[in-house]
């Protein structure tokens, strides 16, 4: 549990681009994610041009960090692939926290910027990638080398747990 422990969200990264095959890594961990029937309805747009993640740090108030990552994994969802489409936010879900705990296991800092299901996001995402409509822009995944280390917080919380019946 060490890895889950260690992961945090990394907003502020160093100006150093991360290799193409640890970016990769990070593509076949979220890949390996389970997904309702199997469906596997993932797909992925990585981003690295410098003006690509200044405009989509642009697109709300809390993308800023997209700015200063080596990459951006934007998680998409193919309706067309997945086979229970109420299930679609589940599948990627679990595909985005394969990637960021792939990142902390590569020394990587990641942050998980929300854009589904909020309509104005994700049209502007749609729109500037030229995302097509049968495809939900789910998540921008923002990647680099951490600025510095952060503190690890435990978060379990007893209070929270119930057995049996609430």
């Amino acid at each position: 549990m060490s890895l889950i422990f260690k992961r945090r969200s990394v907003r502020k990264f160093r100006d150093e681009k991360v290799p193409d095959d640890l970016i990769e890594n990070l593509l076949k961990a979220g890949m390996q994610a389970p997904s309702s029937c199997n469906s596997q309805p993932w797909e992925f747009i990585v981003v690295s041009k410098k003006e690509d993640k200044l405009a989509i740090s642009k697109m709300h108030r809390f993308a800023k960090p997209a700015e200063g990552a080596s990459h951006l994994i934007i998680t998409i969802g193919n309706l067309n692939q997945a086979k229970v489409i109420g299930m679609i936010e589940q599948d990627l879900g679990a595909c985005n926290e394969n990637i960021l705990l792939q990142a902390t296991h590569e020394g990587l800092g990641a942050v998980w910027l929300g854009f589904h299901p909020i309509e104005d996001r994700t049209l502007k995402l749609k729109e500037y990638l030229d995302i097509p409509d049968y495809c939900i822009p789910f998540s921008v995944i923002c990647v680099g080398y951490p600025l510095s280390d952060g503190e690890v917080r435990l978060r379990f919380d007893e209070s929270k747990v119930h057995y049996d019946k609430y």
